[in-house]
């Protein structure tokens, strides 16, 4: 599926499980430019909903959109984050 968004960087957490997607895109985040858009690519069902609620807790984030994909294979959480100003 092809989204909207304008991506600045791609953070490709495939394989790890709790909490590291949610701790390396905390990290990635940190690390925009305001209104920067990133894309996470995941593989554990559970960044879905710890994603969101990282996001939904944090002011400086918003979650655009997440959806699930089917890459080569393997399914893939994609999960598109904004930092905001």
């Amino acid at each position: 599926m092809q989204t909207d968004y304008e991506t600045a960087d791609t953070l490709d957490v495939r394989g790890e499980s709790c909490p590291m997607p949610v701790v390396k895109t905390k990290s990635a985040v940190d690390g925009l430019e305001p209104n920067a858009v990133l894309e996470v690519l995941a593989t554990d069902p559970g960044s879905v909903s710890d994603i969101r609620g990282w996001a939904d807790a944090t002011a400086d984030v918003e979650l655009l959109d997440q959806h699930e994909a089917d890459r080569d294979g393997e399914t893939v959480y994609e999960h598109y984050v904004r930092r905001v100003e």
